[in-house]
């Protein structure tokens, strides 16, 4: 708009015409003719909040200038031009009206209708492609260069100039590029630079049906972003469209539908015989009869729809043998070169040309000159497994919708002849549409996405198909597992980073551990090799001589590490040779020429990205081990240990083999990692590593450790409590049984052991705190008592002891060092509160235990003996002990030793009485009475004749009653109730011990 004031304003106040230009500005910005939408809308906000005249001016002088901009890049489009009779152009009036009057069209086109390479015409022919691009998305590499070949074609513009495109490793875009074909992976990677898609003026979504993950995320996205994108055209194209679902999903969008431009196509049904197994064994054979067939019905060039490239491989081979060289022969799958490819597009004149292609020739590509189609009725379609985590890759009837698809593509330039190698009946029983990807994949990857962009929960998001709740606790799961969410599912830092990488996250958890590991230089090699198909070829007739061509750089324990090897070899080989002679050291060795291109490219990329972030990669080689280490961040639940045999038991009780093409297969490992778990014909492991399993405690996060205990108990040793402990990740024994500390796992149990055991115990090693020497020393001295007394019940038993130290030391105190390390800083009342006093210890003052009563020595002869008393029954020394130098041994007599000691002389008297015969005994009751008796008699002095002889003369003095020596049973006394000698040297080592002179 012109910056000055607009004439004939009708004399409107400043505010008026404030508001006014704020208006003119906002509509162009809604129209779509001013670009940089969000900064405008900001700026006008801000504007209308507190209007500056001089940023007013200027940011009108802008919007002029961007309008003009626009203006001459819609003047200076093309004016399209239309093939005659395709059904798009007959409808091409009524495809302008509903796309001017509405911001989305759900247009439904038969095969062949054209509507791949006309739409984007038509956005042109409306003014689209001025204020922004004309996007059109395709789901392979392979259709959106043909489509932008055939549009640029048609509009008479070089590739790469008005029409571009944009693959992965491949662009040729330029300044003056109006429509942009791509993967629908590329618009996806574009929305964190660009969340409103700013730079698009119209987007179309084709072969919509096919549902994958990037077209299902896309079509929810679109539906969020539309209301705040009003100028935003959206086409949804397709030929077997659910278009009422879609059509609902978008708030009632129109749908057109328009007819394919297809001749009638005969339908013959020539299904295999056998089933199962046999299916892949016959499908060569059921298709080269088909293909002779049709050979018989005129020219035309065949078109065959396989399962994948090794039934393709397997099936050229047959055909080759079997047709005239004037047959050709051509494979179409997408891992082919762009040059290859292409060669189904420019046929060669006279002779007949079969194309044995996958699904990827089902949609988007026309395949010039095909008269006749072969189905086999089968496609590889990937199904992920939230139970197992295992992605299987069965071989799977194709839907209807498919089937139609399939035969469709042989109608386009007459009548055409589809032969199908199953039943009538067989179509009839399959599913209408194929499953969307959304509800058979891992979608870890979306779930990061969607974090990633605040997208919110993915149950809110509006996807056509809501995904199955358990497959998205599982990408939930996954993440976890990354590092990448945490415990509430909210992003982590972590997560944040692998957002950033165009990887699938696992492969991003390596690059960013190998970072860390210092070995990011190896890591993005073996990414890129992971991120790719397998370079190396194991074709099935020739298995043995591929694995042994593959063995020059097989590295022991690693299939990772082999990927490095073939890296070097390769690269050291493209250095000195050309192009052909590459292809021909490849072939050679079993390796794709083009996967091996692949994973360099792959392999650039990543490299590239790294760089951008700062990172540098490291010059010197890294340690094996800490590659393995940086892998297994991303591997943590695609690890096994060596079961039975060759089997492995994996993560959640899954079992395994590993692949016969891994060089680790001879000498399987303990525990391995592997890159992928895919079911075939059995479960096996691809691309492995052997590991230490204690990497997995260091890596894992530790909310998917799961940790068990024993029954703890106290290490002397160690001045700790310790409990054996078992980590488990996934069911997987990680560690089977480590000592581990137990006041990490139970700090009340350790604290409780290391009162009892090294306080009121004897479990603490070395020197003990001055505390506890003095408790000690207190306990020994006073424990004396109860061994000379023979009791238990005069000390405080251990339960109050421990409540002592309990209730005075410190909740941190569970072990030696702690205990030592309060100690340190301990005040000094603390520390006085630890000693134990004698009237604690006691629970009641034993008077009976006196120094006559139990002495210390024994006076024998003029030799004082020192004595020593224990209590504890069945123990070797229980009793009294009187230790005996050996040069006085032939000194002592046997009867002084009889009376023992004072304080048990009584106990040993009515032991004595109680031990005669029955018919003395009855002399002498009651015994306590005669015992004493006896000893007051006596007293309690020992004399030179034996204790028995004494008792016998005062026992005939009371009553008369004579007791033979040979009565009385000394020998069959309680042991406490003998004398123990105890004989030592002169450096007071013991040389025997007993309780007989």
């Amino acid at each position: 708009m012109d910056p000055s004031p607009a004439a004939g304003s009708g004399g409107r106040g400043p505010a008026q015409e404030l508001a006014a230009r704020l208006a003119a500005i906002e509509e162009d910005v809604r129209r779509g003719l001013l670009r940089r939408r969000r900064p405008l809308l900001r700026r006008l906000a801000r504007l209308r909040r507190r209007p500056r005249p001089r940023e007013l001016e200027a940011l009108a002088r802008e919007a002029a200038a961007s309008r003009a901009a626009a203006e001459a890049r819609r003047a200076a489009l093309p004016r399209p031009r239309y093939p005659e009779g395709l059904p798009v152009v007959a409808h091409r009036e009524a495809i302008l009206e509903a796309l001017a009057r509405h911001p989305v069209l759900i247009l439904c086109g038969e095969t062949g209708s054209g509507k791949s390479t006309q739409l984007p015409k038509l956005c042109l022919e409306l003014g689209l492609g001025a204020a922004g691009l004309v996007g059109h998305t395709q789901p392979r590499r392979l259709a959106a260069r043909s489509v932008a070949a055939r549009l640029a074609e048609e509009l008479g513009s070089p590739l790469g100039d008005l029409v571009g495109y944009q693959v992965r490793f491949n662009e040729r875009l330029g300044p003056r590029t109006a429509v942009k074909v791509m993967t629908d992976g590329i618009l996806l990677a574009e929305i964190p630079g660009d969340p409103l898609l700013e730079r698009y003026e119209a987007l179309i979504l084709d072969e919509a049906h096919e549902r994958s993950l990037n077209i299902d995320f896309l079509l929810g996205y679109l539906k969020r972003i539309l209301p705040r994108r009003p100028d935003l055209k959206l086409i949804i194209a397709s030929a077997t469209l659910e278009a009422e679902r879609l059509a609902a999903h978008f708030g009632g969008a129109p749908v057109l539908r328009v007819e394919g431009r297809s001749h009638p196509v005969a339908v013959r049904y020539r299904p295999l015989a056998g089933r199962g197994e046999e299916r892949a064994l016959e499908l060569p054979e059921a298709v080269a009869a088909a293909v002779e067939e049709l050979a018989r019905e005129g020219p035309g060039d065949v078109l065959v729809f396989l399962p994948g490239e090794r039934e393709i491989r397997e099936c050229a081979e047959l055909l080759r043998r079997r047709h005239p060289p004037h047959t050709e022969i051509l494979p179409l799958y997408a891992r082919l070169s762009a040059a290859e490819q292409d060669r189904i597009f420019h046929p060669r004149g006279g002779g007949r040309r079969v194309i044995l292609a996958t699904n990827v020739a089902e949609t988007s590509l026309t395949v010039p000159g095909i008269r006749y189609v072969v189905d086999s009725g089968l496609a590889r379609i990937a199904r992920y497994s939230h139970r197992s985590k295992v992605q299987r890759l069965p071989v799977e009837p194709i839907s209807q919708a498919s089937a139609r698809q399939r035969a469709g593509r042989c109608g386009r330039l007459g009548p055409g002849i589809c032969i199908r190698l199953y039943a009538e009946e067989d179509l009839a029983a399959r599913p209408t549409y194929t499953d969307p990807e959304i509800l058979r994949s891992n979608l870890a990857a979306v779930v990061l996405r969607m974090e990633a962009l605040g997208l919110g929960r993915v149950e809110d998001f509006p996807f056509l198909d809501p995904p199955d709740p358990r497959l998205v606790r599982d990408a939930y799961h996954t993440l976890r597992e990354l590092g990448a969410v945490d415990g509430r599912g909210r992003l982590t830092g972590l997560g944040r980073e692998l957002a950033r990488l165009p990887v699938d996250p696992r492969l991003g958890r390596m690059i960013l551990a190998a970072r860390a590991e210092g070995c990011l230089r190896e890591v993005l090699i073996v990414a890129a090799a992971l991120a790719v198909q397998d370079p190396r070829e194991r074709p099935h007739e020739a298995r043995a001589a591929a694995d042994r061509c593959h063995r020059q750089w097989e590295v022991p324990g690693s299939d990772f590490l082999a990927f490095l090897r073939l890296w070097e070899a390769y690269h050291e080989q493209a250095r000195h040779l050309g192009r052909s002679a590459l292809r021909r050291w490849c072939r050679e060795r079993y390796l794709s020429f083009l996967r091996m291109r692949d994973w360099h490219d792959t392999h650039q990329q990543l490299l590239a990205l790294v760089k951008d972030r700062g990172w540098r990669p490291n010059t010197e080689p890294a340690p094996p081990d800490r590659v393995h280490r940086a892998l297994l961040t991303g591997l943590l639940s695609q690890v096994g240990m060596q079961k039975e045999g060759r089997e492995y038991l994996g993560a959640r009780g899954g079992r395994f083999h590993l692949f016969p093409g891994s060089g680790l297969h001879c000498r399987p490992p303990r525990w391995v990692m592997s890159a992928e778990i895919v079911e075939t014909s059995r479960r096996y492991a691809r691309v492995n590593a052997a590991i230490q399993p204690q990497w997995l405690e260091e890596l894992a996060p530790p909310e998917l450790l799961r940790r068990s205990h024993g029954e703890p108990w106290w290490s002397r040793d160690r001045g700790a409590a310790l409990v054996h402990e078992r980590v488990t990740l996934y069911g997987l024994p990680v560690v089977e049984a480590r000592a581990v500390a137990c006041a990490r796992v139970d700090p009340a149990a350790a604290r409780a052991l290391f009162i009892r055991e090294a306080l009121v115990g004897e479990g603490w090693k070395g020197e003990p705190l001055p505390f506890l020497a003095h408790n000690r020393a207190l306990l020994a001295e006073l424990a004396e008592l109860e061994h000379r007394a023979r009791r238990a019940d005069i000390l405080a038993d251990e339960e109050s002891l421990c409540r002592f130290y309990d209730e005075r030391l410190p909740p941190e105190v569970v072990d030696v060092a702690s205990c030592r390390s309060w100690w340190r800083r301990a005040s000094e009342v603390e520390r006085r509160a630890l000693y134990l006093t004698r009237e604690a210890l006691l629970r009641r003052e034993p008077a009976e235990v006196s120094a006559e009563r139990f002495p210390e020595a024994l006076e024998l002869g003029g030799l004082r003996l020192p004595l020593r008393y224990r209590f504890e029954p069945g123990h070797p020394e229980d009793g009294v002990t009187l230790q005996v130098p050996v040069a006085v041994l032939n000194q002592l007599r046997p009867g002084p030793l009889s009376w023992l000691v004072p304080g048990l002389l009584r106990e040993k008297v009515e032991a004595l009485l109680r031990g005669l015969p029955k018919a003395l005994r009855r002399h002498f009751v009651p015994v306590p009475e005669f015992a004493r008796a006896c000893l007051e008699a006596l007293g309690p002095e020992p004399r030179e004749e034996p204790l028995t002889e004494a008792l016998g003369r005062e026992l005939r003095r009371m009553t008369g009653v004579e007791v033979p020596p040979g009565a009385w049973s000394e020998e069959a006394l309680p042991e406490h109730l003998r004398l123990r000698l105890e004989v030592v040297d002169g450096q007071g080592r013991v040389l025997g011990a007993g309780r007989d002179l």
